[in-house]
């Protein structure tokens, strides 16, 4: 893929399929809500199977969300208007130094400022933003990422997923 294309829909798909690492980074985090986060890949489905008790229905849509939208040129931009969310609503001690968010935990303030983010505009954004920067730098699939990128674009769709819980949007069915 050159540089300067964005990665197709199938190719973003295929980014996230039969990862090793996906379910333990993404819904592992929301353990808290349901134990079951392992995942199994469906081949006729080309998705995440979907079973009852499971965020995996969630993850395959935020996959999907993420395939359809057209990646931002710069995501940290994205990020930084969750961040400044955190300071002008909820009044947190952060600043920006440089290009990084210091005085909290970065995946924290994405979270809290997401629940101002109209139908989640911002996080999809700049997931979708980390998934082309990967492709530019040679990053073909989520389990071949940079570790601190794959951790913060892991924590980006775990928000995701939690908000679609938050909001009533989830395919999220106890057992």
């Amino acid at each position: 893929m050159k540089a300067s294309t964005s990665p197709s829909s199938d190719q973003v798909r295929k980014f996230f399929a039969r990862s090793d690492w996906l379910d333990y980074l993404v819904l592992r985090p929301l353990g808290h809500v349901s134990l079951h986060w392992e995942t199994r890949w469906d081949s006729d489905a080309d998705a995440y199977e979907a079973e009852p008790g499971t965020f995996a229905g969630d993850l395959n849509v935020v996959i999907g969300l993420i395939a359809a939208w057209p990646p931002p040129r710069h995501y940290h931009d994205h990020e930084d208007l969750l961040a400044g969310s955190v300071i002008r609503d909820l009044h947190w001690p952060i600043q920006k130094k440089g290009s990084r968010w210091i005085g909290a935990d970065y995946a924290s303030i994405l979270e809290q400022g997401a629940f101002r983010d109209l139908d989640q505009r911002a996080l999809i954004s700049a997931a979708s933003g980390r998934v082309q920067a990967a492709f530019r730098f040679g990053q073909f699939h989520f389990d071949e990422m940079e570790d601190g990128h794959q951790s913060i674009l892991a924590e980006l769709l775990t928000i995701i997923t939690y908000h679609r819980l938050c909001a009533g949007t989830s395919l999220y069915r106890d057992e």
